[in-house]
């Protein structure tokens, strides 16, 4: 069976990658400065924005019905890019890790 995709899907998708990858990216500078381990928050990013980009095109799909496609996609996206929003907060929310304050503490109780 042969898929036959247009190409404003294909450039659609392509879009999405590359503003997920500068998206993952952010939030890998943001946990480094907390001092967390970046990958595990990159991989929360995307798999957030998958699970939210699923969940807004499923209630695209019940408020716009199946045949608005342009409606359908707008709100996968729309909750694919508060999926970001939610983990850049959660991450604001920790705090920060001064890398300079452990090395003032040496020898220090």
């Amino acid at each position: 069976m042969r898929y036959n995709y247009s190409p404003d899907f294909i450039n659609n998708f392509m879009l999405e990658i590359i503003a997920l990858i500068f998206l993952t990216k952010d939030i890998g500078k943001l946990a480094h400065a907390k001092g967390l381990r970046p990958s595990t928050w990159k991989i929360y990013t995307v798999v957030a924005w998958i699970i939210f980009e699923i969940t807004g095109i499923i209630v695209g799909v019940i408020i716009f019905g199946p045949n608005n496609l342009f409606s359908v996609a707008v709100m996968g996206i729309i909750f694919a890019v508060t999926s970001y929003y939610i983990i850049r907060a959660q991450l604001n929310k920790l705090p920060n890790r001064d890398f300079d304050d452990d090395i003032n503490n040496i020898g220090r109780n």
